[in-house]
């Protein structure tokens, strides 16, 4: 693979894998509403949120770092009052109690009016108007979680991608390798790269497996990685790695979901999915004790997989992200056992065989279960695979052909389910 080639595809991941505290969605909110407040200059009256259905759900139940408090009012209201557009999807990060006290204050003055926008084509649309003093000032973002509408004030670190032209649900991709992506294209980038132009990809699992170290200290969401943790659980389960795996990626789950302040590294605007891509095979490599190298293009395999899946499914769908990174996973685990391409092809077939159709219902403390699903799967599928075993194109949507095969797992999630996402929305928005 040419020099050339090699630098736009790390590009592409350096743009797609970066850190965020808290749920993206309700982030990218107070990101929007923290460029806004900028733009009007002042404190704002009245803050007016026009959302597209996808960013409302995946807000409305998760909670805000450092808040105790979940859902997109109090994202808003500290968005405008110490929000930092330049921090991006850290924007929260300067946090302090009187902050969140005034955040509170703003909430109860009933300064906030959040809406549906319907006349839109995004999936991922936030429009934010900030008045005061009966002037107002409007920002947007679609596309992508950072992606404003028009110039920006405060230009972004090159390759990030925040000031791209916005596309409906525009491909990831860029460096002139559009659609170019191919499973073998990514798993020969993996193995053939120097390592040296890939070590960055261990920020990942220091990020991520920093989080749930963390997250086993406190009580965060339905600590589903702590309980697997305990005795009663070991018992059922085992010490074993798999039990390690599943635990280790529940609890930064739990944490992130449960609204701690801990950074996490994203995969294609996802916290949960850059957790679910890395520790499993964090976890493996050290247990197994896989060399460094082998740890750097497992994670790499991982990532790069779960972005070239999310190219064709969209960045928000009705199709629970830990699908697709625990496809990612399962394939870096499969390369750290031992795996050629074939089993790595394998391993996929026998993921989308499984897990395909798992809905998503918005982000909340209970993805960790969803998660821990995605990856007890994907250990599963890479064991089958490195014993030859293969859901074949007899079976349901697996094709002959491994892109074939992730291209029928997309087009469901990205086309098939809209009267899923739908019905979703209108359950959560009625309860």
């Amino acid at each position: 693979m040419n020099k050339e080639k090699r630098e736009a595809i790390i590009s592409l991941i350096q743009k797609e894998v970066v850190p965020a505290i808290g749920c993206t969605e309700p982030m990218a909110v107070a990101l929007c509403t923290a460029r806004a407040t900028e733009m009007l200059g002042c404190r704002p009256e009245k803050i007016t949120a026009q959302l597209s259905g996808n960013i409302l759900k995946n807000a409305m139940g998760v909670g805000i770092p450092g808040t105790g408090m979940i859902g997109l009012p109090i994202a808003i209201a500290l968005g405008a009052l110490i929000g930092k557009s330049e921090y991006q999807l850290e924007v929260l990060k300067d946090l302090t109690p009187e902050a969140l006290e005034e955040g509170k204050q703003f909430i109860a003055e009933n300064r906030i009016q959040i809406g549906v926008k319907t006349d839109i084509c995004e999936i991922l649309y936030i429009e934010i108007t900030c008045e005061a003093g009966g002037k107002s000032e409007t920002a947007i973002i679609e596309g992508s979680h950072t992606n404003f509408r028009g110039p920006s004030p405060n230009p972004s670190p090159v390759g990030r991608g925040e000031n791209e032209s916005p596309k409906k649900e525009a491909s990831p991709m860029g460096g002139g390798l559009e659609g170019a992506l191919s499973l073998r294209l990514v798993y020969d980038f993996a193995m053939e790269t120097p390592v040296e132009e890939l070590r960055f990809i261990l920020k990942t699992r220091d990020m991520n497996m920093a989080a749930a170290r963390e997250s086993l200290k406190h009580n965060y969401g339905h600590n589903l990685g702590k309980t697997i943790e305990r005795p009663l659980a070991k018992g059922i389960f085992g010490n074993s790695i798999y039990s390690h795996i599943i635990a280790k990626t529940a609890a930064a789950c739990d944490a992130r979901m449960g609204g701690a302040m801990i950074p996490v590294m994203s995969n294609s605007g996802s916290g949960n999915q850059g957790i679910c891509a890395t520790n499993p095979v964090a976890v493996y490599a050290e247990e197994n004790e896989n060399t460094e190298e082998e740890l750097i293009r497992a994670l790499t395999l991982s990532h790069l997989t779960a972005i070239y899946i999310k190219q064709s499914l969209g960045r928000l769908s009705a199709l629970c992200g830990c699908v697709v990174a625990g496809i990612g996973s399962s394939v870096g685990i499969t390369y750290l056992m031992g795996g050629s391409f074939e089993h790595v092809c394998r391993s996929v077939k026998n993921m989308i065989a499984n897990l395909t159709g798992m809905i998503c219902d918005g982000a909340k403390p209970s993805c960790s279960l969803k998660i821990a699903s995605g990856v007890s799967t994907a250990v599963m599928s890479a064991v089958l695979s490195m014993e030859g075993k293969c859901v074949s194109s007899a079976e349901g949507i697996v094709d002959d052909c491994v892109d074939k095969t992730i291209h029928n797992l997309t087009s469901i999630g990205a086309e098939a389910m809209c009267q899923t996402d739908h019905k979703v929305l209108d359950i959560m928005t009625h309860k």
